[in-house]
């Protein structure tokens, strides 16, 4: 199995579409055979579901997640743990232990205002919309 983990100097970087990298983790028999930090080269939201499905992860920790983003990864088969903070190692060690704190009903707050992360190109900011 392979978890990916938005990620930031160690940490689960809160913004699922903004992420600028992931840890990745493969897992054999529960336990972590190896790691990786991947660049997500600048992209965003919804292309980043298939960032995530081109590098085999079969599974995302994250912190905040737009709807659009979430439905994205339901579409190409990546099971969603959202609303995480905190340490990426930890967190992974938690869910392989089955003690991970997580949100099943994560939501963005960036996106409260009537629109999802899938339906803009946001991912080109740092923060805020340019309303494009």
């Amino acid at each position: 199995m392979r978890i990916a983990v938005t990620y930031e100097n160690g940490m689960i970087f809160q913004h699922f579409g903004h992420t600028e990298q992931f840890k990745l983790y493969d897992v054999e028999n529960g336990h972590i055979t190896g790691t990786q930090i991947v660049d997500t080269n600048g992209q965003g939201h919804g292309a980043l579901s298939g960032f995530l499905a081109e590098h085999k992860a079969e599974l995302l920790i994250c912190g905040g997640i737009g709807g659009g983003a979430q439905m994205a990864l339901k579409e190409v088969g990546i099971k969603l743990y959202g609303g995480v903070s905190g340490d990426a190692d930890e967190a992974v060690d938690a869910f392989l232990s089955g003690k991970l704190a997580y949100d099943a009903d994560v939501k963005c707050s960036h996106h409260e205002h009537g629109h999802s992360c899938g339906e803009h190109h946001c991912g080109e900011e740092k923060h805020g919309h340019s309303g494009n």
